[in-house]
């Protein structure tokens, strides 16, 4: 069995290493002409995979920097270790640490840590989801026109046609706004603690989704692929939601 409270340590460490680097200075480099990583990236990333194979070698791990390593067992730790390394870079206190851990295609176990506001999101699978020890649930907006939501919009934005523009003008229209925060792991956990009442993207990695997505699951949410289907935590996709306003959203991003 996996404790909690040890990933749940692993992952304020990792926040610590963040606060600390967003202080002393952040060295940056481009991956892509819109997507950076930093020092601080680099460094959470190594402290949380070291104190994973500690404890767990026999687990795979996939993490954003580091790429994927397989395991003994079926278990893989899923690592976004600063999940809005833009807003990093630019000193925007929205980003977080996301630990997840799946077992084939199921969610086992998240935490999503939000170190400037040192807010702690955990969900285990049938157990439901705490900010900072508190269970949390989705919000009761049963329309769009009601809602609050966000989402975000991919590196490639200038250059590929599935840049999710014209879903983002349909669904603004419809609802009472719609923000882009840059952090889809964080994002999510909003969804899962009522703030936000959906949240969608259309190209995201395994590493922003996974954590949040049993999150929105686990404090009584939907949680689908953007097309409506099943969702995966190795998909590069989402559609969250409280349920009540989900097939309403959909509809506005199919079109």
């Amino acid at each position: 069995m996996v404790d909690l409270e040890v990933v749940k340590d692993i992952a304020l460490g990792a926040g610590e290493i963040l606060v600390q680097k967003l202080h002393s200075g952040v060295s940056v480099e481009a991956k892509g002409s819109i997507d950076l990583v930093t020092d601080a990236d680099k460094a959470s990333e190594a402290y949380v995979v070291e104190a994973l194979r500690k404890r767990f070698p026999r687990h795979g791990i996939l993490a954003e920097e580091g790429g994927r390593t397989e395991g003994s067992s079926d278990y893989l730790w899923v690592i976004d270790p600063l999940d809005g390394t833009t807003n990093f870079a630019h000193g925007f206190p929205y980003f977080c640490v996301s630990i997840a851990l799946v077992k084939g295609e199921e969610m086992v176990l998240g935490v999503v840590y939000d170190p400037v506001r040192r807010e702690c999101f955990v969900a285990e699978k049938g157990s439901g989801a705490f900010l900072n020890g508190r269970r949390i649930t989705v919000s009761r907006a049963s329309t769009l026109h009601s809602s609050l939501l966000a989402t975000g919009f991919p590196y490639e934005i200038a250059t590929t046609e599935r840049n999710n523009l014209e879903p983002f003008g349909r669904v603004n229209k419809a609802s009472q706004g719609v923000r882009s925060l840059g952090a889809a792991a964080l994002d999510l956990c909003q969804v899962a603690a009522g703030r936000l009442d959906a949240f969608w993207e259309l190209v995201l990695q395994p590493w922003d989704l996974a954590a949040g997505g049993l999150m929105v699951l686990e404090a009584g949410g939907t949680v689908t692929g953007c097309a409506g289907e099943k969702f995966s935590p190795l998909g590069h996709d989402v559609c969250a939601s409280n349920g009540l306003v989900h097939a309403e959203l959909l509809q506005l991003i199919k079109g």
